[in-house]
């Protein structure tokens, strides 16, 4: 995989910390065979884009946050391969990480890594087209 071209979906709780949103990150990189893979993107709600874990952990990494609209993420829920009823009922679609990951993968992404959870994050990985 060309890491180049790696995309992190992130869910995060408010007020949650680099180090839990790293630790989801290199979890869902290890799960899909990619330990040590360069995101180049970190993909989330727009109303987390400022948080403080948030973009700490994106800086750490060297990625782009980029803030995916509520309303953008719906596009997305036929692609999603979770589902949580409880995001479903806020957002409209099964996964936050997976649709958001997809959403900033642009035209032809495809999802790597489906949702994985921790008590405060979760991490889906999309790869961009070519």
């Amino acid at each position: 995989m060309n890491g180049e071209r790696l995309i992190a979906g992130i869910g995060l709780r408010p007020g949650t910390g680099a180090g839990d949103i790293l630790a989801c990150l290199d979890e869902a990189l290890a799960i899909a065979g990619l330990t040590g893979a360069a995101t180049v993107r970190f993909a989330t709600l727009a109303s987390r884009l400022g948080e403080p874990g948030m973009v700490a952990a994106a800086t750490a990494r060297g990625a782009e946050l980029v803030a995916i609209p509520d309303e953008a993420l719906k596009g997305f829920e036929a692609a999603c391969a979770t589902r949580s009823t409880r995001i479903t009922s806020l957002y409209g679609v099964g996964s936050v990480a997976e649709a958001a990951a997809l959403a900033a993968a642009g035209p032809g992404g495809t999802l790597v890594q489906p949702r994985i959870a921790t008590a405060r994050v979760t991490c889906a990985l999309a790869r961009a087209a070519s």
